[in-house]
C-alpha cells in the first residue's frame, strides 16, 4: 500500500524541510564562491605559522570544528576565545599567524572590539561572514562573504543554516589547502594514530606479530618433529610458517590442518615431510602495506593468518585475525584449510 503525503508524520515533514532548506542554501553559496575564496586560500597557503580562529557564540563552536579539520589535514590551527583573548590569550598569536574571524552578521560587538588588538598581533586577518558590507568584511585582508541566507530555525533567528554554511566553507578551505599541498593518506595517518581509524591507516609492520612470536620451521621436517620442537615464547598463533632451503616462505600449516590429519586417522602423514600437507604459496603481504589493505584481503579471501614477507620473500611477521577481529567487517569469517588452499 502506497504511503500518501497526508499519512506522513508532520514532524518528519518538518525535519525534511529543515534539511532541504540548508541543502539549498549550501548550493546557493557554492554558486556564489568567487575570487575572494581564492584570495583567502592564497593567504593561508603562504602563512608561515598557524591559523588562529575566533568567533562569538555558535560561531566559536564552529571555529572549534574548523580548527580540528585544519589540524587533521595538515594546516596547523588553534582557536582564540574572544573573552580570554582580552585577558591574556592574545599572547598565543604570533606575528606570522593568520587569524580567521567567523561572524554571520559581521557586526558582533565583541568580535569587532577584539579585531584591532589582533591586527597588532597577527600577520594577516581573514573572515567568513554573510554580509559583504559589514564592518568585519571591510576590516580584514580577505573575506568570504556567502551572502543572504534564511536560518532554518522556526523563528529564523537561531544560528542554523549560517553555521552549517560556515562549517562547509571550513571544510572547503581545509580540503583545497590539503590538495594544493599534496597532503597524502600517509600524512593523515600520522595525525590519527589512535582509535580504529588510526589502526586502519597504519602500516602492517605496526601490528604484525614479530619473529619471536612466530612458529617457523623447515618444510623438509616431518609434521611430528616440527610440532615436537615448537615452543613459541610469545603469543600463540594458529599458523606454522614453513620455509625452503634459502629461508624463503614456502607454505603454511595450521592447527586446523593438523586436526584434519587426525580426523582422517592419517597417522603416517605425521612422519612424512610437512611440505606434503602444507598450503603451498600462501597469500602474503608487504610490511609497508596499509593495515586496511591487509584486513580487506583477509576478509575477501576468508583467511585467518596472513604472512608478512620482505623483498626476498623471507617471513618477517604474521597478521593473525585474533589481533584484528575488532577491525574486521561483520561478514568476515575464519577460513577453513580448503578455503585457504583455494585462495592460494
Amino acid at each position: 500500500m502506497a504511503i500518501t503525503t497526508s499519512s506522513i508524520d508532520p514532524r518528519l515533514v518538518y525535519a525534511r524541510s529543515i534539511l532541504q532548506t540548508e541543502a539549498q542554501a549550501l548550493e546557493a553559496v557554492a554558486d556564489r564562491l568567487d575570487q575572494s575564496f581564492l584570495q583567502l586560500i592564497e593567504i593561508l597557503q603562504n602563512c608561515p605559522e598557524r591559523i588562529g580562529i575566533t568567533g562569538v557564540g555558535k560561531s566559536a563552536d564552529v571555529g572549534q570544528k574548523i580548527a580540528g579539520t585544519f589540524n587533521s589535514m595538515g594546516t596547523r590551527s588553534y582557536t582564540l576565545d574572544v573573552t580570554k583573548a582580552m585577558h591574556g590569550d592574545l599572547g598565543m598569536v604570533h606575528p606570522n599567524d593568520v587569524v580567521l574571524f567567523l561572524s554571520h552578521s559581521g557586526e558582533s560587538e565583541e568580535l569587532l572590539r577584539l579585531l584591532p588588538m589582533v591586527r597588532h598581533q597577527a600577520g594577516q586577518l581573514i573572515a567568513i561572514t554573510g554580509n559583504p558590507r559589514s564592518t568585519l568584511a571591510r576590516s580584514v585582508d580577505a573575506a568570504i562573504t556567502y551572502g543572504p541566507i534564511t536560518e532554518s530555525c522556526p523563528l529564523a533567528l537561531a544560528p542554523s543554516t549560517s553555521t552549517t554554511i560556515m562549517i562547509a566553507l571550513g571544510d572547503a578551505i581545509a580540503f583545497v589547502l590539503a590538495e594544493q599541498r599534496r597532503f597524502t593518506a600517509d600524512d593523515f595517518a600520522r595525525y590519527h594514530p589512535a582509535g580504529s581509524l588510526g589502526k586502519r591507516l597504519a602500516r602492517v609492520d605496526q601490528f604484525m606479530r614479530r619473529p619471536h612470536d612466530l612458529r617457523i620451521a623447515s618444510m623438509n621436517l616431518s609434521v611430528r618433529s616440527v610440532f615436537a620442537a615448537m615452543s613459541p615464547q610469545g603469543r600463540r598463533t594458529g599458523a606454522l610458517i614453513l620455509t625452503d632451503e634459502s629461508g624463503s616462505l614456502a607454505g603454511l600449516f595450521t592447527d586446523s590442518d593438523l586436526a584434519r590429519l587426525f580426523e582422517r586417522r592419517d597417522d603416517r602423514a605425521l612422519d612424512r615431510p610437512i611440505r606434503e600437507v602444507m598450503t603451498a604459496h600462501p597469500i602474503t603481504i608487504s610490511p609497508d602495506a596499509r593495515l586496511m589493505e591487509a584486513i580487506e584481503r583477509m576478509r575477501t579471501l576468508k583467511i585467518s593468518e596472513l604472512p608478512v614477507i620482505d623483498e626476498a620473500r623471507k617471513p618477517i611477521g604474521l597478521l593473525d585475525i585474533t589481533d584484528l577481529i575488532g577491525l574486521m567487517p561483520l561478514d568476515s569469517a575464519i577460513s577453513t584449510p580448503a578455503q585457504r588452499k583455494l585462495a592460494s
